[in-house]
């Protein structure tokens, strides 16, 4: 027999079907006698209408909650149940997950949790790629009815016209038989879910097995998931042996998500196969004087170490590595074209090492050798025994630190190849936030174009800026308030998901070094948006002869991380608390400045590979103790 809530989402569609079919056959309509004698019930109820997914708010029909959810909440009900090709059971679970979700006031979407509703519902956002999204498919229990009587269950299928019915087409008793080849299913069941997931993973076109990824994004490979898939299928055929046989003609959203990640990764790794970047960073005297002083300065940490480098480029840190002494060092590079290029480097200065299937061909005295994979595959390219490793080292910071990072790669390492207490380099890394002010913009240069006024220019690209976030360098003048401590991570004990992260800063005017260096106590200051850098850090912990930190702050020479600037839709005015302010004037204006600026900020992996998600949440308060709260405003660095 089949579960309680498969058959719960298989009498709702039935209630759905025999109503549309009661005008049409008169067995039907006695068939479902009890339901007519309570039509009058049900008419009363619908005075109460149709609840809203996210908010109060009560409408009359689907049609006009949709809308509501679509303009108010970004919600897109029925682009998304198009994109993701979803008939009556994924739809179904789609409306219960989003209440689940805004249950927890957590995001459907990014699955980022707000404090509150009210902040759920500046937060909420598009989704810009339907098909990278957190799938919410693959679990039961969104065919339970989260809302006890939600009446948008039972009315969201008559607006579906013109679709391919594949309850209908299979027939009652054809679901019933699918459905009770479920009935033993049990997701907390490990065994069931591996036996399931290896048949989802085996429909990759590579005959090769998809994980799922620590943020949900693939996490369909279970029982239920592949049920849903083969019973829904939009051909209306049940998963018999045709469709066994014919299984790879269906489209499989684990191998799309898939294939995406591996396009993204392609692209990824391929761009590391220009020389240019690889000048550009070796050329950064910040980035690689700190690594090479971090190597070499610290003796008692490479001297007869193993040390691993993920993610080698031309391999120069693992020539550090090897000149510091190191027994072996293992170059872990992805891009091919990178990987040869450090074997030869390696081979040209007299450091590289043989693997055992090339002795015999050339002669090796040195202690590199370069495996050209990703560091998840190392066990399948070179024999090395897990928890072997000393050292690990990696270059792997990205624009605002988190961007197109290598982090889940240096951490699959940290946890498969590093001994018990091994070092890791580096081993902290920090991000801060500040405000800046007018020079932090391209308005200073449209003001005076040889003596002409292209204001408008500079006024227009300020507001495309609130939109976007942009790489490049802000002047240490530029910066209009005190630097705060954003977020810490610890690479040594740090998990995967903890770089999705929410935290908040006060920002208060730095009185000793605004822009002019003339601005008086009782003067106003706009700030025009926030600025986030990193730093990491080679602390004493491991480099205990010399610790090293590697700063990426407005108020240290540039490296080509340069930071990441985020523009306020409308600056906002601040000044010191010893201002006369006017009380009837709002927050941040010229007559009424805040004295403090309060963000909270968070930052998530966003849906496409690689890329990050940045909401900031922007609260002026002001001397007086009032408050005013702007809009949230989201980035996507991608």
């Amino acid at each position: 027999m089949a579960n309680k809530s498969e058959t719960e989402a298989l009498e709702t569609r039935k209630i759905v079907e025999e109503d549309e079919e009661s005008e049409e056959e008169e067995e039907t309509v006695n068939d479902w006698g009890d339901w007519k004698d309570d039509d009058d019930d049900e008419e009363e109820d619908s005075e109460s209408g149709i609840l809203c997914l996210f908010c109060d708010a009560i409408y009359s029909s689907c049609e006009a909650i949709f809308e509501h959810c679509r303009l108010s909440h970004n919600f897109d009900f029925l682009s998304i149940k198009s994109a993701l090709c979803l008939d009556f059971y994924g739809s179904f679970k789609l409306i219960n997950y989003v209440r689940s979700q805004v249950a927890e006031n957590r995001c459907w979407s990014c699955r980022l949790t707000c404090q509150s509703n009210h902040d759920l519902q500046s937060h909420l956002h598009k989704t810009v790629n339907f098909r990278d999204i957190q799938l919410f498919g693959g679990d039961d229990k969104y065919l339970k009815p989260f809302l006890q009587e939600d009446k948008l269950l039972y009315s969201f299928s008559d607006d579906e016209e013109g679709e391919d019915n594949n309850i209908t087409s299979l027939g009652k008793e054809e679901v019933m038989k699918e459905l009770r080849q479920f009935e033993d299913i049990c997701i907390d069941d490990e065994n069931t879910v591996k036996k399931f997931g290896s048949e989802t993973c085996s429909a990759n076109e590579n005959g090769k097995e998809v994980s799922s990824t620590s943020n949900g994004h693939l996490n369909i490979a279970s029982s239920s998931g592949k049920a849903i898939i083969n019973v829904l299928d939009s051909s209306g055929v049940g998963p018999s042996e045709e469709k066994a046989n014919g299984k790879d003609s269906r489209v499989s959203l684990v191998n799309l998500a898939a294939k995406d990640i591996k396009k993204v990764n392609e692209s990824y790794f391929g761009s590391y196969s220009s020389f240019g970047i690889h000048r550009e960073m070796i050329s950064d005297k910040v980035r690689t004087d700190a690594y090479r002083q971090a190597i070499l300065k610290n003796p008692s940490c490479f001297k007869g170490a193993v040390v691993m480098d993920v993610g080698c480029g031309t391999g120069i840190l693992s020539l550090f590595a090897a000149q510091a002494g190191a027994s072996r060092v293992i170059a872990v590079e992805a891009s091919e074209k990178m990987a040869a290029v450090a074997t030869q480097i390696a081979k040209d200065n007299g450091l590289w090492r043989s693997r055992p299937q090339s002795e015999g061909n050339e002669q090796s005295t040195g202690v590199m050798e370069v495996v050209q994979c990703m560091a998840e595959e190392v066990g399948k390219s070179l024999q090395i025994q897990p928890h072997s490793v000393d050292v690990l080292v990696s270059e792997w910071m990205g624009y605002c630190l988190l961007y197109e990072s290598m982090l889940s790669s240096v951490l699959f390492a940290r946890d498969r190849w590093l001994k018990p207490g091994g070092a890791i380099l580096p081993d902290t890394a920090t991000m801060f936030v500040a405000g800046f002010g007018r020079g932090g913009t391209s308005l200073p240069f449209w003001d005076n174009v040889y003596g002409l006024n292209m204001s408008c220019i500079g006024k227009e690209l300020v507001q495309d800026a609130s939109r976007f976030p942009i790489v490049d360098i802000v002047a240490d003048n530029d910066v209009v308030t005190n630097a705060v401590l954003l977020q810490t991570f610890d690479l040594a004990t740090m998990k995967p998901d903890e770089v999705d992260f929410t935290a908040s800063a006060e920002l208060e005017l730095k009185l000793g070094g605004l822009e002019s260096n003339s601005i008086k106590s009782n003067s106003t200051t706009w700030c025009y948006g926030v600025v986030l850098w990193f730093e990491t850090g080679f602390t004493s912990r491991f480099c205990k002869e010399k610790p090293i930190v590697l700063s990426t702050a407005p108020y240290f020479p540039k490296t080509h991380w340069s930071q990441t600037i985020f523009t306020f839709r409308e600056p906002i005015s601040m000044a010191s608390g010893n201002f006369s302010a006017d009380k009837t004037a709002a927050i941040g204006t010229d007559t009424c400045p805040a004295g403090r600026i309060h963000l909270r900020v968070s930052i998530a992996r966003a849906a496409e590979h690689r890329s990050i998600d940045i909401s900031l949440e922007t609260t002026g308060i002001g001397s007086d103790g009032r408050k005013r709260s702007w809009p949230v405003q989201i980035f996507n660095l991608s």
